[in-house]
């Protein structure tokens, strides 16, 4: 996962704000915190999204989907990108650098 610095969380949920709208989503909320900023949106399908920020610059994105009958799901046919710890209790901190998305100030 990419740590996203604190210099460029702003631009990468701009980014992200941009797209979504342009898109057609309806923007519902905005958290300006500037340790854990965040967007929340909707689609006119009544799907919610939201991104957030945690600790260390962790990006979050999370799909709430309206009501939908249970159905199976299949295993996924692509192995991770990351090594998860199969006896890990914590989601793993970022632990890739880029060099635009993790720079620190100028």
């Amino acid at each position: 996962m990419t740590n996203i610095s604190a210099e460029r969380r702003g631009s990468f949920l701009g980014v992200v704000d941009r797209f979504w709208r342009k898109s057609g989503y309806e923007m519902t909320a905005v958290n300006n915190s500037v340790e854990f900023p965040a967007i929340y949106a909707r689609t006119i399908d009544g799907y919610r999204l939201s991104l957030r920020i945690g600790g260390k610059g962790q990006a979050f994105f999370q799909v709430d989907t309206p009501c939908v009958h249970k159905s199976e799901v299949a295993r996924s046919t692509s192995p991770a990108t990351a090594f998860l710890d199969p006896g890990a209790e914590l989601i793993p901190r970022p632990n890739i650098h880029s060099d635009f998305w993790s720079a620190s100030g100028s």
